[in-house]
């Protein structure tokens, strides 16, 4: 980090890291301040998940606690990148409570 400027994602990360529970995506703008939407914020998180692991050697990974539907309590498992969905496939809800990150060490 030259002359102490850190970038978005590594703000994000070093939140993550400090943090005791996994946080949301708006958690994560409010906490920092950032003028970002959630879904430049989910971008971050792609490419958190790739240079996390890569850089600490597989030491640290960034975990995603799923999306779930509040009304059925279908979980959200198969999710090819990190977002809300807008409603569920099975009772077709959009009362979704949004993923969850955090970074843990293995």
């Amino acid at each position: 980090m030259e002359g102490g400027f850190e970038t978005t994602r590594e703000r994000i990360a070093r939140l993550l890291r400090e943090v005791e529970r996994p946080l949301t995506v708006d958690e994560i703008i409010s906490m920092l301040q950032l003028n970002a939407t959630p879904r430049e914020v989910y971008e971050d998180l792609l490419h958190l998940a790739k240079s996390i692991h890569a850089k600490s050697g597989g030491s640290e990974v960034l975990l995603m606690e799923p999306p779930r539907c509040r009304k059925c309590g279908y979980v959200f498992k198969d999710l090819g990148r990190p977002r809300k969905p807008s409603r569920c496939p099975r009772c077709k809800s959009e009362w979704i409570e949004p993923p969850r990150f955090i970074i843990s060490r293995r």
